[in-house]
Formats: structure tokens, sequence, C-alpha cells
């Protein structure tokens, strides 16, 4: 029951992601010369898995923003003490800046960061099927390392939902 949790809460954020509310109404909420910069993302940029880039470039190839969706913990605190599952599930978007160049690689990714967050804020409440968001996320920032194509960077929101399940 707890994998089909995991991955049915993952479609969820998908379908907030790529919809019409989305990370690409967060980017053109931008001015216009910040989305220049930015460019939007498409559905193929984002994948539900959990994979290291160095793996996902060799074996599927990389279109760059990359967005990975997946879920990293299942808690079962029965909440709610006569339901089957009652707890939260922590979810992870992993983005993903290539470029060739280290100037700018940074505000890149925090442009596509902001759009996700801005995404997130406007997700708040109930998401149906037994599924709640109450807005509270964080976001790390890794370092700039050798990789795609020639630079990346990644930054991880993480974020938790609530679901209760009979």
């Amino acid at each position: 029951m707890t994998t089909k949790i995991g991955s049915v809460v993952t479609g969820k954020v998908m379908q907030r992601i790529t919809g019409p509310s989305g990370v690409d109404a967060g980017l053109g909420a931008l001015t216009q010369a910040e989305r220049e910069f930015a460019g939007l993302i498409d559905a193929t940029q984002v994948r539900a898995q959990n994979v290291a880039a160095d793996m996902a470039e060799r074996a599927i190839g990389v279109k760059y923003p990359a967005m990975n969706v997946y879920c990293e913990k299942i808690v079962n605190d029965l909440r709610e003490k006569f339901r089957k599952f009652s707890g939260n599930v922590q979810m992870a978007i992993e983005l993903r800046q290539s470029q060739d160049r280290l100037e700018g690689i940074q505000d890149r990714l925090e442009l596509y960061v902001d759009a996700t967050m801005a995404m997130l804020h406007a997700s708040r409440g109930d998401w149906s099927d037994g599924m709640f968001y109450g807005g509270q996320y964080e976001v790390a920032y890794g370092p700039v390392k050798q990789g795609g194509k020639n630079f990346t960077q990644m930054a991880k929101v993480t974020f938790e939902i609530g679901v209760n399940k009979d």
C-alpha cells in the first residue's frame, strides 16, 4: 500500500508542475527579460524518478533544465486511528541546470526554483483523494559541478503532503 501512495502523490505533484498554474505559469509571471533568460519547461524535462544526474545523462539523455520528482519518505503516524493510512508523504523536486559557462548558472537555477515555489504556493490546500498540502517547503542548493553541458548545479525542494486513506 505505501508504494502505491508514493506513486499516487508523485503523479499529483507532476500534474501540478505541468498544469496550467504550474512552473511555466510562474516563469511566465517574470519580467520579459527574465523570461527570455530562463526559457520554459516542457513535459519531457519533468520526470518521476530519483536518479543521479550522471546516470540519467548516459542512460536516457537529459534536456536542461531538468526536474525530477520523487517520494523521499512515507510516514504512517495514524493521526486518524481507524484509517489504513493517515500520515505524511515527503516529496522532493530536484531542479538541475546545466550550461557551458559558469557565469549565471546560479541565477538561472534560482529562476526555476522561484517558479517552483510559486507553483507550490498556488497549490496550497485540498488536493482531493485524501491529500492536503499545507504550504511548507524547504530549498537546498548544491554546489556547481562538472557535468551536463560543462557545468551543472542542482537545487532540491522538499515538502510534505498529508494523506488519509482507508
